[in-house]
């Protein structure tokens, strides 16, 4: 109902009882919107009647009625429609348009009655607010009395009138800002819109600064407590929607008003400093925005303002240093463009594409200098540092890897650090967040230019930049932000590869004691809680660095030498600090420079242990001071502190070597350490009362000293003989009866405890070490092998006899597996020190077969498991398991792999004619332990299999596999742990592919042979995620079909090379093998290569033994293998016709298979090595072999070939006719082929021709051959292919600069004039190549290819080498370095057999000298011709309608004009203030028409006469209503319009943003676009009621505006237009 009848109404006098009857509705039901709005109306007018006074209209009675009445339809009318409208809010029904409805019809009816009752209703409203500060949103909707949504919009209502009730107020913004505290955000810009701000409008002056204080104390207060990322996000959008209100456009207003000024405030700026590093881009942005408003805010006030937090002692006072915001007058002009400058950088930086943010990097380094200039010219601080460190960490958390990389860099070079302010200011910052982004492996990647094995490049700045830093600091902070430095590596766990360089920085760091024990313990937190998991080179590596940084920057006054020797337990023997190391010398020298000025231990006197010879002394003494024995069972001691002893005692030896040249001293220098020691273990068999904790202890310090005594073999060149190792070997000597004698008594029955068997394990290695020591006493050896051990044997073998108890005892079952593991390890020792066959040691073992391979019995006594002992419980009763039996699996399980290790070792050394049924039955028995045992423990189980399978295999097939299958299935479900899975890998493939397995044909073996030929394929498989595995299998293959080592040839002769004719593949796959790896993958293996060419600089390549998983030495074991092949061999011959078969064969097939492929990818890398292969084996194939592939070679020509690849095959050809000239006439043949099928190939065929003079000495008729080319050539001359043109030309000239065989060619033609013609056309070609200067590009070219490396400084047989087959052409024709193989490969890793006809190095130096070049020729077919004409786009011209001009004051308005073409529009509302470019606009208002909006709102309308606009629009501003509101009034245009009902929602991409693709549009929708650059202003981003944001899959991180607004046009349409529209009509169809 139209006001204009309710007004009507209203002048006739009505009954007004009956109308508000009429117009009331039941409590419970859900009126319609204008039945509200109706009754709205009516109670406006007559309130309009009342304050008008007029009494002929209402008597008092009338009166009185009617205020009851509209105070009654608060109560009875309005709260019910209210609650309804909650619930429908629940149950998601749309109720915004109702709900506006009734908030105009309370608000009028509370103007009709008094103030209480509007009190009455917010004391009824605000319990809904009130509960959000223990509740979540989903809590206080469904459990208050209105939905937050409605009691928002009621409060909105009743603010107006309540503003002057101060309590009240009070009340409802505190209620708001504890909602403000815990709603969702959508929530809170609706409470920020229409409760804050409908307050602070209600007040003016000194009410509205009071309000505004309040808000910013709870603002400030709660930022201050938590400085979290949401609550920086929720205080932003608050300062943000109060931003008019703090920042006025005429600074007069604030000073005179008395309002807060956020900008004294230091805890405004550190809310900006927050958010502008904020994860979220809405709060940057609202951050940034408030910052721009500051600044010009202060530009127009024109007055000094510092911002800084006080002095403790000075609270009036501020510290220069802590003003985070200056203002002064007199620079107000650099300090504007310093603010600009910032602006932008920070702008710039939302964009994620490296090309956008380049460009402004520059002004980052203006910024910095104007800090560092204004700082040093005025000692104050003019810019705080802290907004250069929200520049630097706003790029270390961009999305995009090569900003973060820049900004890195960028800081990497920072010369302002170099001023000691800056570096102080800035080094929180470097121990925090810089620390930080260096943990991202990306960073560490090579960058162009660098080559594997080369530091990478942020490797080699940080390293400078760590030395400028800490020279920076001042002197009194430099140990505090180093300490914490280290604290912060410790806390987190890394990869490898950062804190390897990390480390390797801090080791460049200058001499200075700047480490105390605290530093020490750091270092030790970083050792072992952040590298556990590291590669073993590269973890050994950083262990390194780290001791090189303590060595430096330690104080050792502050330490004892307890501290330095503990810490020193955590640097690894085998990894990093081993004996004759450059770090252990280092060391050594270390602690003689500083002996004497440590710090004393605590409850030391001052004047004890001045030298670390008399600690070493006094550290053994109390390590062998034990009490007495208790009696009672006791575990072995921790190896801890024995360790710590040992390395302290070569410390000191070697130490007391750097004072005094090596010699007799060392032993009685180490004798007079060691004496307690060794008069310890004298009495060791004889002193009864000795303390087995004191014979314990003494026995695992001599083997860790024996441990600790071994020099890397790297190292053993170095320094002839090591006289500490000889000395110790020397003085054990002389106690080795006593040790022998002790554990041979204890080993006999006397460790009868679970905790025994570590006992055990403790004599048994200490035993190994002694018997390693035969070299020093040839007679203690002789000794060992026949007497020692064959007592042991004999005592052994007697345990192991005795019968079984019927209920199994600890100390039997104990002393079962004692022995075994005793056997176990005299055999292993037996294996490997060689005992002499006709020792009593050897015929003692040949009982120990006869325990196993029991003659009165038909199956071997394999597998013997333990019994689980019972132990007896305090009532005498039997327990099953027990807590000390918690271990017995391992046990047993032990025991089981020493069984196995002992028939290992008897299988191959102890002479034994087996019967095949009981060599059947003992490898069915070793398929049974591989299901018994743990992974780690069937090394043992294998290597028999290995000595066992041959004889097997021969009548037994189906075990053979079912071993092999088992085996491989166990071993490659190890691949996830690299500690077992390589020892397992090499045994399994030395098993599988032994050599008397591999010999077996498929005639013979079928189903074994293919069940290796399948393990073979799925090794390979596995490769390609796991370096190395096909390492193992090829070099196996290699060794085993033609050993590489002297006589190693005549081992198996022709039948185990035959096996390699039979497993052609593997040799096939591995001459092509190079899996294309991850990123991170590549960085590892890249940076293990520069570690190892650190060589002797890093300790750890000494001690780390390589792990041969190089991936380029499969490839380069094959080549070796093909190097050794004899070409007069009928077998290798026929072995490498077949190899050459099938690499021409694949060849083919890839370029089959893919036309196109693209430089370094994996097709174009085996290619490449395919035709390397080709080009290794050449001189060995004999010429009849080379006819049969010739055309196969001529074949790959035509292909479409990478230039490397094409370079290649032209090599070949070169040589196979150098080699056999015979073949011309096949190379003439391939220029007579249809040129639609050679293209721009014919280039490749024109490149053998220019080197033509190489072959032609090789030729008969050369006269008759040299006209043959340049017929040839000359027709190519004038191709209509550009490249084409130019080789041919390049041909040209070579082959007529060939004037020896010319000379013939025109006598034996007459004479030189018999050319004539020919001789003229040639000459005009060469005056056109040569004239080509004046041609730009194509003299450029012409220039170049003479110039490149394969028709300049190349020579087809002089550099015929393997350097320049596998480095030279990779490096020159751009291939990938890591295709490069140098020549140090084929010397060390392999046995590779050089030949004069193919040397393993170039002669020349010539290519190496050469850079890649610049002409790459790639051969390229023609493309498909694209259609001229593709599908029209086909438009309607509005001016064709038929629609008459008229003059302007009688033209329709749009609607009109559309609606004669029968148009629907919809409620769409597009507002485009924001956008200024005219394109954009013209294209939108092109859309909007066409898809139906309702009006387009832009900031001007002169717009609309732009001829840009108009190119665009195409008279589309004559169809549609246009309005224009400035972007000032925007924030009050989109306020009036969310009162008319609008949903507001903005294109922007926020973290609460809904997917363009869920959201459904309501059908009251205002569309509010950003601006081109900026999008949406923070201060409009809490009016909108949602942000919708389009799915994106590319990289690009924003659409053009108007390509975002058509989509978003669109989507409404789609939604709302067309399912108006109904049906589709099926004569006409669908209009569009």
């Amino acid at each position: 109902m139209s006001s204009f009848l309710i007004n009507a109404l209203l002048s006739s006098s009505p009954n007004y009882e009956i109308v508000f009857d009429a117009l009331c509705w039941p409590s419970d039901s859900l009126p319609d919107n204008d039945r509200i709005e109706a009754l709205a109306t009516f109670i406006e007018g007559i309130g309009k009647t009342l304050d008008a006074g007029n009494d002929t209209c209402l008597t008092v009675a009338k009166r009185e009625y009617c205020i009851q009445k509209v105070e009654s339809i608060i109560w009875t009318q309005c709260f019910p429609l209210l609650s309804n409208i909650s619930a429908n809010i629940l149950q998601n029904t749309p109720t915004k348009e109702a709900l506006s409805a009734l908030c105009r019809l309370l608000s009028v009816c509370l103007l009709m009655i008094d103030n209480g009752a509007t009190r009455k209703v917010a004391l009824s409203v605000l319990p809904t607010l009130q509960l959000s500060k223990d509740r979540t949103e989903e809590e206080c909707n469904r459990q208050g009395p209105l939905h937050l949504d409605v009691a928002i919009e009621v409060m909105a209502v009743l603010i107006p009138a309540l503003a002057s009730d101060e309590h009240l107020a009070l009340i409802t913004l505190s209620s708001a800002l504890a909602c403000i505290k815990t709603l969702s955000d959508s929530m809170v810009s609706k409470i920020t819109v229409r409760i804050i701000f409908t307050l602070l409008n209600c007040y003016r002056d000194t009410k509205l600064s009071a309000t505004l204080r309040f808000i910013l104390a709870d603002m400030y207060k709660w930022h201050m407590s938590s400085s979290s990322p949401v609550v920086t996000d929720r205080t932003l959008l608050c300062l943000t929607a109060l931003s008019d209100y703090l920042f006025p456009q005429h600074s007069q207003s604030l000073t005179c008003s008395g309002r807060p000024d956020p900008r004294l405030s230091i805890q405004f700026w550190r809310i900006l400093q927050n958010g502008l590093i904020h994860s979220n881009n809405v709060s940057r942005k609202r951050s940034l925005y408030l910052l721009k408003r500051s600044v010009a805010l202060s530009e127009v006030d024109g007055l000094d303002l510092a911002s800084g937090a006080p002095l403790e002692e000075d609270p009036e006072a501020v510290a220069d240093e802590n003003i985070l915001f200056r203002w002064a007058l007199e620079r107000s002009k650099l300090l504007r463009e310093f603010w600009e400058d910032y602006a932008l950088v920070m702008e710039t930086l939302e964009e994620n594409q490296i090309h956008v943010v380049r460009p402004v990097l520059n002004r980052i380094d203006i910024l910095i200098q104007t800090t560092a200039n204004y700082h040093q010219v005025s000692g104050t601080g003019l810019f705080h540092p802290s907004w250069l460190l929200c520049v630097y960490q706003r790029m270390f958390h961009s999305e995009n890897k090569s900003v973060m990389r820049e900004g890195v860099y960028h800081l990497l070079e920072l010369k302002a650090l170099r001023h000691p302010a800056f570096a102080l200011a800035f080094s929180q910052f470097i121990v925090g967040p810089f620390i930080d982004v260096l943990s991202e492996n990306s960073l560490f990647h090579r960058v162009v230019g660098q080559r594997i094995g080369e530091c990478p490049e942020l490797g080699v700045k940080l390293q400078a930049f760590m030395v400028t830093f800490f020279n920076s600091l001042p002197q009194e902070n430099k140990g505090l932000v180093l300490l914490q430095l280290i604290q912060r590596l410790g806390s987190q766990h890394w990869c490898a590869v950062p804190i390897l360089f990390l480390s390797q920085a801090l080791s460049h760091l200058p001499h200075s004691p700047l480490l105390g024990r605290d530093g020490l313990q750091a270092l030790r937190d970083v050792l072992r809680c952040t590298m556990i998991t590291h590669q073993v080179l590269l973890r050994g590596a950083a262990q390194c660095f780290f001791l090189n940084t303590a060595l430096c920057l330690t104080d050792v006054r502050s330490l004892t030498l307890d501290d330095v020797f503990s810490f020193l337990t955590y640097f690894r023997a085998d990894e990093s600090l081993c004996r004759g190391t450059q770090l252990w010398n280092r060391l050594c020298g270390w602690l003689k420079d500083n002996e004497g000025n440590f710090k004393p231990s605590v409850g030391e006197g001052s004047a004890v242990h001045k030298t670390v010879k008399d600690y070493v002394l006094h550290q053994i003494h109390t390590f062998l001071k034990v009490p007495p024995s208790t009696g009672q069972v006791e575990s072995v001691p921790e190896p801890r502190e024995a360790d710590v002893l040992a390395r302290a005692v070569f410390l000191c030896v070697d130490t007391e070597e750097l004072r005094t040249p090596p010699g007799e001293e060392t032993g009685a220098r180490l004798e007079s350490l060691l004496h307690p020691l060794l008069d310890s273990l004298s009495r060791i068999s004889t002193n009864v009362y000795l303390p087995l904790r004191k014979t314990d202890k003494s026995l695992q310090l001599l083997l860790l000293l024996f441990q600790l005594s071994r020099r890397p073999p790297r190292c053993l060149g170095k320094k002839q003989e090591d006289t500490a190792t000889a000395a110790l070997e020397k003085l054990v000597l002389a106690v080795v009866d006593p040790i022998q004698d002790f554990i041979l008594r204890r080993l006999c029955g006397e460790l009868t405890e679970l905790c025994d068997m570590g006992r055990a394990e403790l004599y048994l290695s200490l035993l190994r070490e002694l018997v390693g020591m035969k070299y020093v006493s040839p007679q203690h050896w002789c000794k060992i092998q026949h007497s020692y051990f064959p007592k042991l044997i004999k005592d052994m073998l007697k345990i192991l006899q005795e019968p079984t108890e019927q209920v199994p005892t600890v100390a039997t079952q104990v002393t079962r597996a004692v022995a075994m593991a005793t056997l176990a390890m005299v055999c292993d020792v037996a294996k490997q020190q060689e005992i002499d066959s006709q020792s009593e040691t050897m015929s003692a073992l040949v009982s120990l077969n006869c325990y196993f391979y029991n003659d009165n019995s038909a199956t071997p006594s394999f597998n013997q498991t333990l019994s689980k002992p019972v132990t007896a419980d305090s009532t005498g009763g039997l327990l099953e398991q027990a807590p000390l039996l918690q271990d017995w699996g391992r046990v047993a399980a032990h025991y089981i792999r020493d069984q196995w290790t002992c028939l290992s070792f008897l299988k191959r050394s102890v002479e034994r004619s087996t019967c095949p049924e009981l060599l059947q039955a003992a490898v069915g028995c070793s398929v049974e332990a591989l299901g018994l045992l743990p992974s780690d423990l069937v090394l043992p189980v294998l290597d028999f299999m290995e000595a066992s399978l041959p004889q097997v295999a021969l009548y037994n097939e189906a075990l053979c596999v079912e071993v092999v299958t088992l085996s491989w299935e166990l071993v490659r479900a190890l691949s996830s742990n690299p500690h077992d899975f390589w020892p397992s890998l090499k045994a399994f493939v030395s098993m599988a592919f032994h050599h008397s397995l591999l010999e077996l044909t498929h005639t013979q073996s079928p189903r074994l042979t293919a069940t290796l030929k399948q393990i073979a394929g799925e090794l390979l498989d596995l490769s390609q995620a796991k370096t190395g595995v096909f390492n193992v299998l090829i070099q196996h293959c290699c060794h085993t079909w033609l050993p590489s080592g002297p006589g190693g040839g005549a081992r198996g002769g022709d039948a185990a090379f035959s096996s390699a004719l039979l497993y052609l593949d593997v040799l096939t796959e591995a001459c092509v093998y190079g899996p294309v790896f991850r990123r991170d993958q590549k960085l590892i293996q890249e940076v293990q290569t520069y570690v190892e060419q650190l060589g002797d600089q890093c300790s750890a390549n000494a001690v780390v033994p390589g792990d041969d998983r190089d991936e380029q030495f499969p490839r380069v074991c094959a080549l070796a293998f093909l190097s050794r092949l004899d070409p007069t061999n009928l077998l290798h011959q026929g072995l490498m016709e077949e190899l050459v078969v099938r690499l021409l064969k694949k060849d083919e097939e890839i370029s089959k298979s893919k036309v196109r492929y693209y430089s370094n990818s994996l097709q174009h890398r085996v290619k490449n090595r395919i035709w390397q292969t080709l080009l290794l084996l050449l001189p060995k194939l004999k010429e009849g072999f080379v006819g049969t592939v010739l055309n196969s070679v001529f074949e790959a020509g035509f292909c479409s070939n990478q230039a490397s690849v094409k370079y290649l095959i032209e090599w070949l050809m070169v040589l196979i006719l150098v080699q056999h000239p015979g073949h011309m006439d096949s190379l003439w043949a391939c220029f007579s082929v249809d040129q639609e099928k050679t293209k721009t190939s014919v280039c490749t065929f024109l490149s053998v021709l220019v080197h033509l003079n190489i072959i032609m000495p090789k030729l008969k008729e050369k006269a008759l051959q040299w006209r043959k080319a340049l017929d040839v050539i000359l027709q190519w001359c004038f191709s209509h292919n550009f490249s084409v043109r130019l080789y041919a030309l390049l041909a040209l000239k070579r082959v007529w600069s060939l004037t020896e065989v010319r000379a013939e060619a025109e006598e034996g033609a007459g004479g030189p004039d018999t050319l004539g013609g020919l001789a003229t056309v040639v000459k005009a070609c060469l005056h056109q190549a040569e004239a080509m200067q004046s041609t730009g590009n194509a003299n450029k070219n012409w220039t170049r290819i003479q110039e490149h490396f394969f028709f300049g400084a190349f020579h087809p047989v002089r550099d015929y080498s393997v350097e320049t087959i596998f480095h030279s052409f990779p490096s020159l024709s751009e291939v990938a370095d890591d295709e490069w193989i140098p020549s140090w490969k084929f010397d060390t890793l392999v046995c590779f057999s050089e030949a004069p006809s193919l040397p393993l190095r170039n002669p020349v130096p010539d290519l190496s000298q050469l850079q890649p070049g610049d002409w790459v020729q790639q051969d390229k077919g023609e493309q498909e011709r694209e259609e001229r004409w593709a599908e029209v786009q086909k438009k309607i011209t509005p001016w064709r309608l038929g629609i008459q001009e008229q003059e302007p004051e009688v033209q329709p308005v749009p609607q009109q004009r559309a609606a004669r073409l029968g148009k629907l529009h919809g409620a769409l509302l597009v507002v485009a203030s924001l956008i200024d470019k005219p394109t954009n606009l013209g294209g939108l208002c092109r859309t909007c028409e066409i898809f139906g909006a309702s009006s387009l709102v832009l900031d001007s309308l002169r717009h609309v006469s732009d001829k840009h606009f108009q190119a665009l629009s195409v008279s589309s501003e004559l169809w549609l209503p246009l309005l224009e509101v400035k972007p000032m009034e925007l924030a009050d245009f989109l306020q009036l319009k969310k009162g008319e009902g609008y949903c507001i929602v903005g294109v922007e991409q926020t973290a609460n943003s809904q997917s363009l693709q869920d959201y459904q549009f309501p059908e009251k929708t205002l569309l509010l676009l950003g601006n081109e650059r900026e999008g949406i202003p923070a201060n409009l981003l809490q009016l909108l009621d949602v942000c919708v944001e389009i799915p994106q899959q590319g990289v690009i991180r924003s659409l053009n505006v108007h390509v975002s607004a058509a989509l978003l046009v669109w989507e409404y349409t789609r939604q709302h237009l067309h399912r108006a529209a109904g049906p589709v009509n099926p004569e006409t169809g669908p209009t569009v």
